[in-house]
């Protein structure tokens, strides 16, 4: 199929497939020696599927090309596909556990500012100028 129905079928814009090509995630396929259009495959459509629903979940194009190298290895054991997804289920509770802490600081922000008056009193841009003044969620 022509880059433009591969595209389709894996829901992607064909500047996608063609990123994906220049990352070395997906093969170019060799244009016809007789002239006319690259032909692109069902397991290309399924590799750039791969790709996005590795994406949706948090893993990086890196990443994301080391699974599929992965994926390829005949003498491949499990764990280390598990060992990429523990890995990256520890970042993102890194990350929840961060989010948190901004949450709490900004609940502290706008629960102490009065909501009115003079931009020069705002205690939101006081805290966020103070240096020596940290934004505390235990405040």
């Amino acid at each position: 199929m022509k880059i433009g129905k591969a595209a389709q079928a894996a829901n992607v814009s064909v500047e996608t497939v063609r990123f994906y090509e220049r990352r070395g995630l997906i093969e170019k396929p060799q244009k016809p020696a007789y002239g006319g259009f690259r032909s692109y495959s069902k397991d290309t459509v399924n590799r750039i599927q791969f790709i996005r629903n590795s994406q949706t979940i948090g893993f990086t194009l890196q990443e994301i090309g080391e699974l599929l190298n992965l994926s390829v290895d005949p003498a491949g054991d499990c764990s280390v596909t598990l060992g990429h997804a523990e890995a990256k289920l520890a970042e993102v509770d890194r990350k929840i556990e961060s989010l948190q802490t901004m949450k709490g600081a900004l609940e502290v922000l706008i629960k102490n500012c009065p909501g009115k008056g003079a931009l020069s009193q705002c205690s939101i841009l006081g805290a966020l100028t103070n240096a020596e003044e940290e934004i505390s969620v235990n405040s």
